[in-house]
């Protein structure tokens, strides 16, 4: 178990500091405020993204471009996000984690005033895919944070938190057509610059944790070395160097190898293809909801997205603390606990969602959505904790790099084949209908990842 102050005795270079009272079970050694600095980071990214749905009215009447035109802007965004993430994994494993973090986030901050001065939506449209292209660089970055951070018993819980953050941000829609309404939608690019450098001021406050160092205090894999710690009085928590890295680290293998070995091990490969999979149904789900509510049963354009934002961020609340206790409990019971209970929720969350679109009421409708939704979101801490426990400490950031493509692509073409299904066959019901087959895909691909997991889990110790 993590001991605060402890001496490794891989790591006897560790400077010690910051003392306060720790218990020996604590499942966090470095306390809860870095998780809430990631999470800012997080909810700053999704929160300017989601101004744009919010303004988007407004700058169509003013330039007059198509709905067409203005479905490429988050097609573009997610095709632009992938193209840099595999670089984004590159040097999150290389290089000061926290430091890039900052500038990402300020990176934001300075691209949402520059949508503020767009002339016309040709430029508009490259200003978005700048600001999509540094999007790319969060979950990679967060995903080896965190795993360094926190260790393999919180988290699921950590992940958990940093998960609520795109549905949180959710409230950046409605934002944004206020201040549009009332101050012009350039004003509502430039007040929301604000919190973007503030958080990036917290971040460039946040020290950078060593990686891989809480995997070798807390489980050691069968034949390696004795890592326990020492209980040390002074109650501190280890410092970090420079570089982020132990004392005594191994220099990391060659990108190229990297980029063979981590999609080769099964268990990212079933976890990748199975979250591409749940992206896909998801967006799907959450893009077309509202227009599913308004066309279906006749209410008001703004009634539709009140009922469909409600459920999306209570159902996910609900489902992330219930998969957060759920997976910590079948994790110390059974193998790859947390993928079964990821996995049976998608699937039950899948088969609930074909029941709701079925309801010709809708609050029979919102109420099975609410629950499926929730389901479903059992999986956001369960699937992240487990890719991070297979993952080797310095390929974490490739490793949620690689997963982060797969998911961007679902989430990229879900609402577009789900608009395509609409209108070749017009009726919004069958083509939500379609999206239980990924889902469904997805969860039993989870599943199956549990025959794998625990022999990766030992391998990613072990090196």
């Amino acid at each position: 178990m993590i001991k605060d102050g402890f001496e490794s005795r891989r790591s006897p270079n560790l400077v010690l500091s910051r003392p306060g009272p720790r218990t020996p079970d604590d499942r966090a050694p470095y306390g809860w405020k870095p998780l809430a600095v990631v999470a800012a980071a997080g909810f700053i990214d999704r929160f300017e993204h989601q101004l744009l749905p919010g303004v988007l009215p407004f700058i169509q009447d003013e330039w007059g471009f198509s709905d067409t035109a203005a479905g490429l802007l988050p097609l573009g965004g997610a095709l632009a996000a992938i193209t840099l993430t595999p670089l984004a994994g590159y040097l999150t494993d290389r290089y000061r984690r926290t430091r890039i973090l900052t500038v990402i986030v300020l990176c934001w901050a300075v691209v949402t005033l520059a949508s503020s001065l767009a002339t016309g939506f040709a430029m508009f449209f490259m200003i978005r895919l700048l600001l999509a292209t540094s999007e790319g660089f969060y979950g990679p970055l967060s995903g080896s944070l965190l795993a360094d951070f926190y260790p393999s018993q919180s988290r699921a819980r950590a992940y958990g938190w940093r998960g609520l953050t795109p549905y949180l941000a959710g409230i950046g829609v409605v934002v944004g057509g206020l201040l549009a309404q009332h101050f012009g939608w350039r004003a509502a690019f430039v007040i929301a610059t604000i919190p973007g450098l503030i958080v990036a001021a917290v971040c460039a406050r946040l020290k950078e944790p060593p990686r891989g160092l809480l995997d070798r205090m807390t489980g050691t894999a069968p034949g390696l070395p004795d890592t326990s710690v020492h209980k040390d009085d002074s109650g501190a928590v280890p410092d970090v160097h420079s570089n982020g890295a132990p004392h005594g680290q191994r220099e990391h293998p060659s990108f190229w190898r990297q980029l063979r070995q981590v999609p080769a091990i099964p268990t990212i490969a079933l976890l990748s293809t199975a979250l591409a999979a749940v992206a896909f149904g998801l967006s799907g789900v959450s893009y077309w909801t509202p227009s599913l509510i308004h066309r279906e049963y006749g209410v008001s354009e703004g009634l539709a997205a009140s009922v469909s934002g409600s459920v999306t961020v209570i159902g996910v609340v609900v489902g992330v603390m219930a998969g957060t206790w759920l997976g910590r409990r079948w994790h110390d019971r059974r193998n790859g606990g947390r993928l079964l209970a990821g996995g049976s929720g998608i699937v039950i969350g899948g088969i609930i969602l074909v029941t709701a679109i079925s309801m010709s009421s809708l609050w029979a409708l919102a109420g099975l959505l609410l629950l499926s939704k929730a389901a479903m979101a059992m999986a956001i801490p369960n699937l992240t904790a487990s890719i991070a426990d297979v993952l080797d400490a310095s390929s974490r950031g490739l490793g949620f790099a690689i997963v982060h493509v797969f998911g961007a692509f679902g989430v990229a073409f879900g609402p577009l084949v789900v608009g395509v299904v609409s209108d070749r066959t017009g009726s919004m019901v069958t083509a939500m209908y379609a999206l239980a087959v990924p889902l469904l895909l997805g969860g039993l691909l989870t599943i199956t990842a549990r025959l794998s997991f625990e022999r990766d889990r030992v391998r990613a110790l072990a090196r």
